[in-house]
């Protein structure tokens, strides 16, 4: 189906973020690890969330979808919840079959190491897309602990067969691949037998994501010991490319939680980038000032192309006049954000420079190709390189792009239709991180059909 702009109006209106993809699967994960019941509150219910929710529930974990009435001020509402049953870290596999995580990434990438800690084998695989995901490096680091995994394909890609048995101990691992290997280790080593000692070698791309995991692991009772130094002596603290990092994760059990998810940055950065790009007033809610999402980024980058954001303890606001100008960006800790950057540059007067996300060629989609690719069916110019683009602003057309099934494609390239027409062929992809993208969009005065 085609995704396309069909009307919008002033660009005005207050909305709540979507919860956070990446908190909602590390919630899921942790409340199935520890002891005890624990309540998930604002749980996103993406594709990609329920591939994390039916793994947990394959490995043994009772999952179920709840209604609680709760009082707020004189008023009461009704509040969806998910009651987590954990394991307490006692896993068996219970599907007879291979465990299919569709499109799932982030569920693939932590689940394979939580496999380990099962007592039987486990067997994952997934759509065309999930089988092209390079897990060599998490392999390579596995097995350093004790963990034998079996690419079936014998091409460190899923299928992949876990088999039982975590020892743990030291290990390694480069930082500029993905930093949801790293995440994976460090979840699944506190239920290992000997805790683990993880290295991560420079250059540490998107280290918010593993910050993100980190704090999460404390609301579940779970204790991670970091160590930063420079990889060359040499080196001064600012030369960011050298940090190492050394993590120290002692066996520990889960205690249960009750967990409330915060609003996706990455998610509201198509709002926020409607309203820049369109010009108008929004407020979007369930956005921390606190929070340790990089995508947070977000914030700064519209405000240097130009638009107002003000930013409070639990919400966000942006104004613009619609006239933005084109920047340069790095975003090595943030490469979800590398589409709504380039779509905004696009629209952009001037040219914008997007550089570090060599990484974002792992997505689900190479996203450096493949954004330069569209954009140039729309007649934009442009510069690839090994790590970005450099993107020649307001050089677009009318057109029909293709989303390769990539969520972030699709939701981004939507907006040019704001200033041209616009399709996305196959564009709803966008359920696998962002359900009711279309409604939020519409209360925002942003009218957007499938056809």
């Amino acid at each position: 189906m085609n995704l396309k702009i069909k009307n919008f109006s002033k660009i005005n209106g207050s909305v709540k973020a979507p919860s956070s993809k990446s908190y909602s699967h590390r919630a899921v994960i942790l409340a199935s690890l520890s002891e005890g019941k624990s309540k998930l509150f604002d749980v996103l219910y993406s594709e990609d969330v329920l591939s994390t929710i039916r793994a947990c529930e394959a490995l043994g974990t009772r999952i179920d979808k709840k209604k609680e009435i709760v009082l707020k001020g004189d008023k009461s509402q009704t509040v969806d919840y998910l009651e987590v049953y954990g394991t307490g870290g006692k896993l068996h596999n219970k599907s007879h079959d291979m465990i299919d995580l569709a499109n799932s990434g982030t569920t693939l990438r932590i689940m394979t190491s939580v496999a380990a800690l099962s007592d039987n084998e486990v067997v994952f695989t997934g759509d065309d897309s999930l089988k092209t995901r390079p897990m060599g490096a998490l392999i390579d680091a596995l097995e350093a602990l004790g963990v034998k995994i079996e690419s079936l394909g014998d091409n460190n890609k899923a299928p992949l067969k876990i088999y039982p048995g975590y020892e743990g101990g030291e290990t390694d691992i480069l930082g500029s691949i993905s930093s949801q290997f790293i995440s994976s280790v460090l979840i699944s080593a506190p239920l290992s037998k000997k805790g683990v000692v993880l290295e991560v070698y420079p250059e540490f791309v998107s280290k918010p994501y593993v910050d993100m995991t980190i704090s999460i692991l404390e609301k579940f009772g779970i204790i991670i010991e970091e160590e930063c130094y420079q990889f060359h002596e040499t080196c001064k603290k600012e030369h960011t490319e050298c940090l190492g990092v050394k993590f120290k994760v002692m066996p520990q059990k889960y205690i249960a939680s009750d967990y409330i998810v915060e609003g996706d940055f990455s998610s509201a950065s198509y709002l926020l980038a409607a309203t820049a790009i369109a010009g108008g007033f929004i407020k979007v809610e369930n956005l921390f000032s606190d929070s340790k999402q990089g995508d947070k980024f977000i914030l700064d980058i519209l405000e240097r192309m130009g638009a107002n954001v003000t930013v409070f303890d639990d919400y966000v606001s942006i104004r613009s006049d619609g006239n933005l100008k084109g920047i340069d960006v790095n975003l090595s800790n943030a490469p979800d954000l590398l589409l709504t950057v380039a779509v905004l540059g696009a629209v952009a007067e001037g040219k914008t420079t997007i550089s570090g996300v060599s990484h974002g060629r792992l997505k689900e989609t190479d996203r450096i190709d493949t954004t330069c690719r569209e954009l140039e069916k729309l007649g934009c110019k442009l510069e690839e390189f090994e790590d970005g683009m450099t993107i020649f602003g307001q050089t677009i057309g009318d057109g029909i792009v293709e989303s390769h099934n990539d969520h972030r494609l699709a939701m981004a390239f939507s907006l040019l239709g704001l200033r041209h027409d616009v399709e996305v062929e196959n564009g709803e992809c966008f359920g696998v991180s962002f359900p009711n993208f279309i409604e939020l969009m519409g209360e925002i005065g942003i009218e957007l059909e499938l056809k």
